[in-house]
């Protein structure tokens, strides 16, 4: 409802400049109002013959409207006739034509609805049936054809010449759709050449010899009536200058021929439109449709412009090969100028369309319902414009204003109604009547004067909830007459809501621009006028959005891999979103292998089917959010096809391929592979590779080869399968181009030399007949080359040569073509012969007890007869010094390579006699030794004692027994023991130290603690200094009467109560060191130990001497046995990169461990002491007794 209400009265021209316009709801239908029409039928109403006419007028009101209607301006009783009836509470008329005639009902009808309050009236509407049913009854009755009866004759015509074929159909209401087509029902192929026009006809720019055919047949369709119907077939005949001298005389006589002259190239020309201008007039608000066709030769390319100004971007489509110009809903701006241009290489030709745009009337303000207090001021206001100019007509109920009851409050001025100082009985139904000659409008709007209090008409207590930082719209629909005023509040809030953030519409709806947690609550509108006040409360919840936090993201997965797409969402707690996944915006499809999971989507054995964009939609009832990636499959690249060989010569072929499917993975390059069908039938050779980017390889051959090639493709994935071979080729033989590689001379016995090479392949040869001749001369002799042919064979033995003499040597092939290019020579040597002298001189420098330096002087070249690879030494140790019994004898071998005169024996034992000698060698063998020398290692450290065992425990003594080392390395001065105690915590006591002579094997302590534990190290010591030390730890006894006092308190309740307390005391400091200990803390017992480490062993040192090969010629077990019990210092373990000598210095092949000494680790140090916790005593858990003895 539309009010124009006025802030002050006055006459009309204050009026109009203080009113304004003030929209409201409808009036509600339980208060009187007159009639609104809320439905009818279209002003031009084309009905089908074959159904009932429906004439639709639906109007509502109080009281209820009633209905009548007029035919062709008279009114129109429908109780008179009995095919025509009223559908009840409603104007519809239903018109039964069955067995009857429709024209008997074609005509302008007008339908009214009417109450005591006003007269509402409809449009005029036409009724009209399809012209298509007047042609198809004459039919009927006539039996003549649907196009005019017309004889269709064949078209000859010259080829190049332009032809249009006609359709001419008949004219329907509305108008048919034409299109050709064949005897097959095929349309016809359309071009920049051949088109159809707007007509309908068909035309040809020019025609070729291909254009002949006999069935060019034009089709017209009534979309109305779902009819379609054909002309006759017309039969065109395209001839060529050379076949119309044969043919004329046979179509003279039945044929119109078509231009008698040839046709050649020429500039364009117009086909349609005709002429150099044209007129065009178009409605507004219509499409604008402008058409040129040309015909010339070449064919000519149409072009348009507009003259002044630039074509309407967004409305503006070229049609039919650029020869159709359209426009959508064409405004006035579109009138103007427009320039078609036809253009081939001969010329252009133009022509101009003047567009002139008319306008039917259309609405600028169309009057709306007013509802009026009394004594109120309103207006109704019918504006619309249109071209030319539309006049303005104003009615009451129906009737012209000017022949209805005067009424003072009711002043007309122009296109709009001033009502003022209304009173009840001023209620009425106006009609706004605005035509020009191309149409009319007509528009009702009542006037309702009404006095009433406010009505809410929004459903009460009602709930909003909005998302935040949305706009949010509470209602407040009311009806009140005079209008009400509209108040909104805020929970218990006595101020009015006005301004940021809140706006109150005219309508009486609140809105909230942005919308924040802080504006949930409870709101209260008001609605409020002259006559009283209506309220209604609504609630307002901000929720918070739902947001894709986790978006799915863009995937390349290979054919049969696995993809997983995430959408992880955030929304509001009491939300439940629903989360939806679409491929290519559908369903995804019905498939086992697509996974939906809470938060993301897996395909499994992916296809290439499945490539597409995913979308993963998240819903609430109040909002959603999307988001999309797209997945790419790959795959290895289809095989090329289309292999073709082209440019053939002697020595080069070029390829090219149509490359495969690459599967989205870009093709990275071609391999290009050759099959010899001569000598390797079945067998695929690489030839060469190419970019991705080329599709074609220039190769090179070679002669006497049956060649087939294939090419694979290669991207990211892999390599595709082979493409199919090409055809074969065969090359020319030649002669070879290349000899044996590989070429060596090395005699085997002193007295030959063997020469070898490495054939040629197949390929190689380049003609049947292969063979090698071999040339061979001593070198630096002035002699002549000697030669021989030789065939299938890969070496060539020379006999009676004297011993290891220089050769050169050469290998050329040749074959039944001819011999390759002159090979180059190489040097070989013939046969090696063992070296017949020692080297001599030999000396040996004791650098330690572990180490000894030998130097000798070389032997000269002539004696070593080869290839000098180095020198042996060759040393045993023949027993030790303190012993004088001799020992199994172990011979060691060090080499040293190339020409070294001296060299170092790392890992002698000490305090030992050795004997050693030294050889040359080539590659046949050794040379005699030198004589032996004879040298004696110094004294060194001993290793730990062969074992240590706890005797005889008392109360306050122990017994030591323990077994002399097995390696003393020297004379033995003395044992150290060093003993401390360890009390229930592990803490170390004091450190006691005791000397013993060698020559004792036990030991007693005395004046000991009771029931204590001790842990003893014990070693042996050389003038050189101590041995490894070897540990172990033992328990004395405790007093029998300590024992017996300790089981009778063990019997009380309190007792074991205590102990079980202690006990679980313990258990958790153990758990605690367990960690404490695997996080790298220090054990008490072994921090003990750090503090009172071993004696360290002397460090060995070395000058420049160089260590050899090691190699044992005997196994001596027994040397490397370790010893039980034995230990290795944490202290003084000897690693590699601790010594100065490196044996990477020494010689090659060394790979043993070494201490500082010279001597090896692994031969004579012992096993690593055990841990405290894993001994054999001290595995024991201490007893409750023990722990009860720490306290006292």
């Amino acid at each position: 409802m539309l009010r124009k209400r006025c802030l002050t009265p006055g006459g009309a021209p204050l009026i109009l400049l203080v009113c304004h316009l003030i929209t409201a709801l409808d009036v509600p239908l339980d208060l009187q109002q007159p009639p609104t029409l809320t439905h009818q039928s279209p002003k031009d109403y084309i009905v089908d013959p074959r159904e009932n006419i429906v004439i639709q007028c639906e109007a509502k009101g109080k009281p209820t409207p009633n209905f009548s209607w007029t035919r062709n301006g008279t009114h129109f009783d429908i109780e008179k006739d009995a095919r025509v009836t009223m559908k009840p509470n409603s104007g519809t008329l239903l018109i039964d034509i069955t067995g009857g005639k429709v024209e008997a009902y074609e005509g302008v009808y007008q339908c009214t609805a009417r109450n005591e309050h006003g007269t509402a009236i409809s449009n005029n509407i036409v009724i009209r049936q399809s012209n298509i049913f007047l042609i198809i009854k004459f039919i009927y009755l006539e039996g003549s054809p649907l196009w005019s009866k017309e004889r269709v004759d064949p078209i000859l015509i010259q080829e190049g010449n332009s032809l249009i074929l006609e359709c001419r159909p008949p004219v329907g209401l509305p108008p048919p759709i034409i299109f050709w087509m064949d005897n097959y029902f095929q349309r016809l192929t359309q071009s920049e050449r051949v088109s159809q026009g707007l007509n309908g006809d068909l035309y040809f720019s020019n025609v070729r010899t291909e254009d002949t055919r006999n069935d060019y047949i034009c089709y017209a369709r009534f979309n109305h009536t779902q009819t379609i119907q054909q002309k006759q077939p017309i039969s065109v005949k395209v001839l060529s200058m050379d076949a119309i001298n044969e043919t004329i005389a046979a179509f003279l006589n039945d044929t119109e021929f078509y231009s008698d002259s040839p046709a050649g190239e020429r500039r364009p020309t117009f086909m349609i439109p005709k002429g150099q201008t044209s007129n065009k007039l178009v409605l507004r608000g219509h499409m604008l449709k402008l058409e040129c066709i040309a015909e010339g030769l070449p064919t000519p390319e149409i072009h348009w412009r507009k003259e002044s100004g630039e074509l309407p971007n967004k409305r503006t489509f070229h049609e039919n090969f650029q020869k159709t110009l359209k426009i959508i809903d064409v405004t006035e701006a579109d009138a103007g100028l427009y320039r078609c241009i036809a253009q081939n290489s001969l010329g252009s030709v133009h022509h101009i369309i003047n567009v002139t745009v008319m306008a039917s009337p259309y609405w600028i303000t169309e009057p709306k319902n007013l509802v009026l207090a009394p004594k109120e001021t309103g207006i109704l206001i019918c504006r619309a414009n249109g071209s030319p100019d539309p006049s303005i007509t104003w009615l009451m109920n129906g009737i012209p204003i000017e022949n209805s009851p005067k009424d003072l409050s009711r002043k007309v001025e122009g296109d709009s109604i001033i009502f003022s100082d209304v009173q009840t009985g001023s209620s009425a139904v106006y009609q706004c009547n605005v035509s020009n000659e191309f149409g009319y409008l007509l528009a009702n709007a009542f006037l309702n004067v009404l006095a009433e209090p406010p009505r809410i008409l929004t459903p009460t207590n009602q709930m909003y909830q909005v998302i935040m930082n949305n706009r949010a719209l509470l209602d407040c629909a009311s009806f009140g007459s005079p209008i009400p005023k509209i108040n909104w509040f805020k929970d218990d809030q006595t101020s009015i809501l006005d301004g940021d953030p809140y706006v109150i519409h005219d309508n009486g709806t609140l809105e909230i621009h942005v919308a924040q947690k802080d504006n949930n609550g409870k709101y209260t509108c008001i609605a409020m006028n002259d006559l009283g006040k209506a309220e209604n409360r609504v609630q307002l919840e901000v929720k918070d959005p739902t947001r894709i936090i986790k978006q799915p993201e863009y995937r390349v997965v290979q054919v049969a891999g696995k993809v997983i797409f995430e959408c992880k969402v955030k929304h509001d707690p009491t939300f439940t979103p629903t989360i939806m996944w679409l491929k290519n915006n559908e369903e995804l499809p019905d498939d086992e292998r697509f996974i939906v999971g809470e938060d993301s989507l897996t395909i499994g054995e992916v296809t290439e089917i499945d490539e597409g964009t995913y979308t993963c939609i998240a819903n609430t009832s109040l909002d959603k959010d999307s988001a999309s990636a797209e997945l790419t499959v790959v795959d290895r690249p289809d095989p090329s096809t289309d292999l073709e060989l082209t440019d053939e010569r002697e020595r080069s072929i070029h390829l090219t391929w149509t490359p495969g499917f690459d599967h989205n993975s870009i093709i990275q390059k071609y391999i290009v592979e050759y099959e010899d069908g001569l000598h390797e039938p079945g067998v695929w050779h690489y030839l060469t590779e190419v970019p991705g980017t080329k599709t074609n390889a220039h190769l090179k051959l070679s002669p006497h080869v049956l060649y087939s090639f294939r090419v694979v493709s290669v991207n990211e994935v892999g390599r595709s399968q082979p493409s199919y071979p090409s055809r074969q080729y065969q090359t020319a033989p030649a002669a070879p181009d290349e000899n044996p590689s590989k070429v060596e001379g090395a005699g085997n016995e002193p007295d030959n030399l063997v020469i070898t090479w490495e054939t040629l392949t197949g390929i190689q040869s380049n003609g049947p007949g292969l063979q090698y001749k071999v040339h061979w001369r001593q070198k630096d002799v002035d002699d002549d080359w000697t030669s021989v042919t030789v065939a299938n064979v890969s070496k060539y033995i020379v006999s009676g040569t004297q011993t290891f003499v220089p050769y050169e040597i050469k290998v050329q092939a040749l074959n039944d073509l001819g011999i390759a290019p002159e090979p180059s020579a190489v040097v070989g040597y013939s046969g090696e012969d063992l070296p017949m002298a020692a080297p001599g001189n030999v000396r040996v420098r004791v650098e330690n007890s572990t180490l000894a330096e030998v130097q000798w002087e070389p032997v000269s070249p002539k004696s070593v007869r080869g290839h000098q690879k180095g020198y042996k030494i060759y040393y045993w140790k023949e027993r030790s010094v303190f012993k004088r019994s001799r020992r199994h004898v172990e011979k060691k071998i060090l080499t040293f390579s190339g020409d070294k005169t001296h060299g170092k024996l790392p890992g002698l034992e000490p305090f030992s006699l050795y004997k050693l000698n030294v050889r040359v060698f080539n590659g046949k063998g050794e040379g005699p030794p030198s004589p032996d020398e004879q040298f004696e290692t110094p004294e060194g450290v001993p290793s730990a004692p062969a074992f240590l065992k706890i005797l005889n425990p008392m109360l306050d003594s122990l017994t030591l027994e323990w077994g002399a080392p097995s390696h003393r390395n020297g004379l033995l001065t003395g044992y150290t023991l060093e003993y401390q105690p360890i009390n229930n915590t592990h803490e170390l006591g004091p450190l006691v130290k005791i000397i013993i002579p060698a020559n004792e094997t036990n030991w007693t302590l005395k004046n000991l603690n009771y029931s204590t534990r001790y842990k003893f190290y014990f070693h042996a010591q050389t003038s050189k200094g101590p041995g490894n030390i070897i540990t172990e730890e033992a328990v004395t006894i405790m007093d029998e009467a300590m024992a017996s006092r300790q089981v009778d308190i063990a019997t009380q309740g309190w007792f074991i109560g205590l102990m079980c307390a202690i006990a679980l005391l313990i258990l958790v400091l153990l758990i605690f060191c367990f960690v404490k200990r695997n996080k790298g803390g220090k054990y008490p017992v072994k921090e003990k130990e750090d503090a009172h480490p071993d004696p360290e062993i002397q460090p060995m040192k070395d000058d420049d001497g160089t260590f050899g090969e090691y190699r044992s010629l005997e196994s001596d077990t027994e040397d490397h046995k370790p010893l039980k019990g034995s230990r290795t210092p944490s202290n003084g373990t000897v690693k590699k990169e601790d010594s100065d000598d490196s044996l990477v210095d020494y010689g090659e092949g060394g790979d043993g461990q070494f201490n500082e000494d010279g001597s090896f680790i692994g031969q004579y140090s012992g096993k690593k002491e055990k841990e405290t916790a894993e001994g054999n005593e001290s595995s024991e858990a201490p007893s409750p007794v023990n722990a009860m003895n720490s306290f006292v």
